[in-house]
């Protein structure tokens, strides 16, 4: 691959229970790696059929919020067609059409352009599946 495309794969613990992982360290840090100062475009995405990419406030609860609100919107019953795996788990494979599965984010001399408050977030709700991967492609 040529310098001006890089890409890696993140493995991420999301643990058992319903979870937003804050990735912008990781992102920063593959960007201080590959970016080598360039304006580019930031790519990720999460090959799972259960897990999305959201670009929020973290730390302030905003995070709480969004699993709250998924939780609401998206209740872990028994409704669901899909009926494998724990109980409700139908509604982990509805999840991506609400948070997508990919983000791509701005890149300005080898840095994310994120917002003040905007982090980089892994959303999982399956607890069924404790590992993650994410995959982090920079164009540039």
């Amino acid at each position: 691959m040529s310098q001006a495309f890089t890409t890696r794969v993140l493995n991420v613990a999301s643990g058992s229970r319903e979870t937003v992982v804050d990735l912008t360290r990781d992102c920063e840090a593959f960007l201080k790696e590959t970016a080598g100062g360039r304006d580019g475009l930031l790519n990720l995405f999460v090959p799972h059929a259960t897990a999305g990419i959201a670009i929020i406030e973290t730390g302030s609860g905003s995070d709480d919020d969004l699993l709250a609100t998924l939780h609401t919107l998206l209740p872990a019953d028994d409704r669901w067609q899909h009926r494998h795996g724990s109980p409700g788990h139908g509604r982990d494979h509805v999840l991506p059409a609400l948070v997508p599965p990919h983000a791509t984010i701005p890149v300005l001399a080898g840095r994310l352009e994120l917002g003040t408050w905007q982090s980089v977030c892994l959303v999982d709700t399956n607890r069924d599946n404790p590992n993650r991967q994410v995959r982090l492609s920079f164009l540039g």
